[in-house]
Order: C-alpha cells, then sequence, then structure tokens
C-alpha cells in the first residue's frame, strides 16, 4: 500500500492510494509525484476543494468511480463531458459540473489529519486558493 504525504495550506494529511480498486488511476497519478498545484473551493458540488486540470489527458477511463465521496477521499474526474480534475471531499458532496452530475476515480484516501480537512475546505472557502503538495512518504 503506498502512502503519501499531503500539504495543503497550512496544515499536514497523510493518504493511502486505494491501488487495488482504481489501480490505473493509482499508477498515473504515481508518474505525477511529487505534484504541486492550487486547490481552490468548488463552485457546485458542496463541501469540496478541486484541483482543475482543463483539458489534460490522463490516459484513464472510469475505476471506483462515485459522484458522492466522503470527507477525505480524493476522486480524480478524468474528463469527458467537463474538464479533468481533482477534487478532495471535506464534507458533504455531490459531484457535479455546469454540464450536471459527474462520478470521479476514488484513488487516494486521507487518513491522517482528518481533524483538519474541514478547516482546509473553510480557509480555501474564505481565504482561496491553497497550495497542496503530494509526495511519497
Amino acid at each position: 500500500m503506498t502512502t503519501l504525504n499531503i500539504t495543503a495550506g497550512p496544515f499536514d494529511f497523510e493518504a493511502v492510494m486505494e491501488e487495488a480498486k482504481a489501480p490505473k488511476t493509482c499508477a498515473r497519478f504515481k508518474t505525477l509525484l511529487p505534484y504541486k498545484e492550487r486547490i481552490i473551493h468548488v463552485r457546485w458540488s458542496g463541501e469540496g476543494c478541486w484541483i482543475p486540470l482543463g483539458d489534460l489527458d490522463l490516459g484513464l477511463g472510469y475505476e471506483n468511480h462515485t459522484s458522492y465521496p466522503a470527507p477525505g477521499q480524493f476522486i480524480l474526474y478524468p474528463g469527458g463531458i467537463s474538464e479533468t480534475e481533482i477534487l478532495l471531499a471535506y464534507g458533504g458532496v455531490h459531484f457535479a459540473s455546469k454540464m450536471g452530475q459527474l462520478a470521479g476515480n476514488h484513488f487516494l484516501t486521507i487518513t491522517k489529519g482528518l481533524e483538519n480537512l474541514h478547516a482546509l475546505g473553510t480557509k480555501t472557502l474564505w481565504d482561496g486558493a491553497q497550495d497542496i503538495v503530494f509526495r511519497l512518504a
């Protein structure tokens, strides 16, 4: 099981990759590590933050996909009817875009630092984009 360290804004998290359930998504994401970007608050989906990736084609389809990620779950939408993106749920999420309901591949789950998850979401909502870095543990 692959473990990642994630720093988002002023908060540190540890997460495990869901390699048994989303092997292709996890393998593809590993090729991007260390991965640094900015995370912003979602527009339609509820209590979540996202990394918009535009028309980036990661060569992925659906696996272990959901429209309702639980708090602490990262999903990757591989693109199609909306832009490619990574979303982190920090509360209730119904994953959607201006095109309607979407489903993303649940590939990463936070296991440590969950007590700071809501604070990250609130900070992102009120203070704007936060730096986020994913690294192998």
